[in-house]
């Protein structure tokens, strides 16, 4: 038994969380508030409940409004050019898992005083790899979905428009965050899923990884089980705050996953399709691909019994197979009707899978270290050819 956990957020969780922002010491008197280039949080009034909290706690504050879904390198360097000219001393994302990735990294990099970018600190693909000389900012992760788990964990992913690496950048956890089921009443069905899903990976790659370990397959297994259990009513009905509140524990959970064990290659497959093709959802990626991945290490024979137990924590009590994991896989999948997502429909052409190859290699190749067994180029290409529509 060997595993390090370090994960040093203090989490504000529960329908009302936000509404007692005020009252914690925030770590400075100026904050950078980051949000997305969309209106929901406006529409929302969540924008508007942050800046009350803020104001309530005497901290002014500055707004930088546009980061994008799967962010861009560019964008995450305004964000710190304008932190830096506006004079703000911490960083507060507001937004799902790209606005807080974006706003991690940025105020990681404020405080550099190298000359570097965004992308000089990445610590995967043609990065320079540069280490974080100056401490980074302090942050506060306010979560808008239930997903990525970014809220309690040190990483971040951020795309190149130029050589299309969608890479990882780390840095501290954040020193609070929020995570409030009341501000994911608003997502639709169809991103409940594609986030739900990607909450549900982090913890089953987790579990099967080469560096799994009992304290992550403690948080990994209760994470399946309430996705499995409470995801598809999400799903049906948004507003039920019961199912909202389950559905983003399993999330947080999948980011103490993260910093106890960790993800595998399945994720940087997907990285290579989204690094692509901005417009795809990554948990929409994830879900295209997950039935081919798996099927995969149950085919070589790899970990049976943690097949066996993911799926009977998926519902299936009766599991005694590997394969029942997949079955299971598939109806979930279907009961939150994402069973017939096609690449096709986010302009991914056939004819491109075979670059995707080196591409996930290149962005994220360290999570192939993690899989339970090697994967090689042939069965990666096997694994997305397999998943086309």
């Amino acid at each position: 038994m060997s595993y390090t956990f370090q994960v040093p957020t203090k989490v504000l969780f529960g329908p009302g969380a936000l509404k007692r922002l005020h009252e914690e010491k925030l770590p400075g008197k100026k904050a950078l508030v980051v949000i997305s280039s969309g209106r929901s949080v406006r529409a929302n009034g969540y924008l508007a409940a942050l800046e009350a909290e803020l104001d309530a706690a005497g901290v002014a504050h500055v707004l930088f409004d546009k980061i994008q879904a799967n962010p861009l390198e560019p964008t995450v360097q305004e964000g710190v050019e304008f932190g830096r000219a506006t004079g703000a001393d911490f960083v507060v994302g507001l937004g799902g898992g790209s606005v807080m990735d974006a706003a991690k990294a940025i105020a990681a990099v404020i405080p550099q005083t190298d000359g570097g970018r965004v992308w000089d600190y990445m610590a995967t693909g043609t990065s320079e790899h540069r280490p974080l000389a100056a401490a980074p900012l302090p942050y506060i992760a306010v979560t808008t979905s239930a997903g990525t788990g970014s809220e309690v964990d040190g990483g971040a992913v951020i795309t190149s428009p130029v050589t299309h690496e969608k890479g990882a950048f780390f840095t501290k956890c954040p020193d609070i965050a929020v995570v409030d089921p009341e501000l994911m009443l608003s997502v639709p069905p169809k991103f409940t899923a594609y986030q739900g899903f990607d909450a549900l990976f982090h913890n089953t790659e987790g579990y099967i990884s080469k560096f799994g370990n009992e304290m992550g397959a403690m948080v990994e297994l209760e994470a399946i089980r309430l996705l499995g259990k409470w995801l598809p009513v999400a799903v049906a009905d948004g507003s039920n705050l019961e199912a909202r509140t389950k559905v983003a524990f399993a999330s947080t959970l999948g980011g103490y996953s993260m910093m106890s064990s960790t993800c595998t290659s399945e994720h940087a497959i997907e990285h290579a399709l989204s690094g692509e093709h901005q417009e795809l959802p990554h948990g929409a990626g994830l879900i295209m691909i997950s039935l081919a991945y798996y099927k995969t290490f149950v085919d070589r024979g790899d970990c049976p019994e943690k097949f066996v137990e993911m799926a009977r924590a998926l519902g299936r009590t009766d599991a005694t197979k590997p394969s029942d994991f997949l079955d299971a896989l598939a109806a979930l999948q279907k009961v939150c009707g994402v069973d017939a997502l096609r690449m096709s429909d986010w302009g991914i052409r056939e004819e491109e899978l075979p670059g995707m190859v080196p591409l996930a290699r290149k962005a994220v190749g360290m999570l192939f270290s993690c899989d339970p067994s090697e994967l090689s180029d042939d069965d990666v290409l096997a694994i997305l050819r397999a998943s086309y529509r």
